[in-house]
């Protein structure tokens, strides 16, 4: 299970945040000051995302204090589901599942990759990570990226990690995770 004191936190996320500033994500800089709602509608690669935010009512949750860890799809990894997937779970009547699977890539600590992949080591090379919305991912290296492999084995791959917000830290996957079916 995914665990870290927030004292812990608050430290490793400001020692990751003074050492570099947060990568461009989706075209756009990220602010640390902001939270992940307000730097997440900012990227371009992340407007499906936001789309499935507003949707299912997380606006209000992704924007609290938290720390939380996203684990965030790109519209790309949207766009690979099958056909009619996405515009399905944006029905208001589908909006228990969308919110499933959108918490299941939300951790309730805020958690950079150099202590994700601590983890992964110290459990000899996959960590179980427990999420919001109650799925369970494997995480593992794979030629030094972090991976996370959901409960139906679909495989996602940090892409950009350690994207420091006010409440946490965003990590873009290329994927979407889903609960198991």
């Amino acid at each position: 299970m995914l665990k870290i004191s927030l004292a812990a936190l608050s430290l490793s996320i400001a020692a990751s945040a003074a050492l570099a500033e947060n990568p461009m994500v989706g075209g756009a800089a990220m602010f640390e000051d902001k939270n992940i709602v307000e730097n997440a509608v900012n990227s371009a690669d992340h407007t499906t995302l936001v789309a499935a935010v507003t949707a299912a009512g997380l606006v209000e949750t992704l924007q609290s204090e938290g720390p939380f860890t996203v684990f965030a799809p790109t519209n790309d990894a949207f766009a690979a589901l099958p056909a009619g997937t996405v515009d399905s779970l944006l029905l208001p009547e589908n909006k228990d599942l969308l919110t499933t699977i959108l918490t299941c890539h939300v951790v309730g600590a805020g958690v950079m990759s150099d202590a994700i992949a601590g983890m992964i080591a110290d459990d000899n090379g996959t960590h179980a990570v427990e999420t919001l919305g109650g799925c369970t991912l494997q995480a593992t290296m794979t030629d030094g990226m972090i991976q996370l492999e959901d409960e139906n084995g679909t495989v996602a791959t940090v892409t950009i990690a350690d994207v420091v917000q006010s409440n946490g830290v965003i990590h873009v996957i290329d994927a979407v995770l889903t609960p198991a079916m």
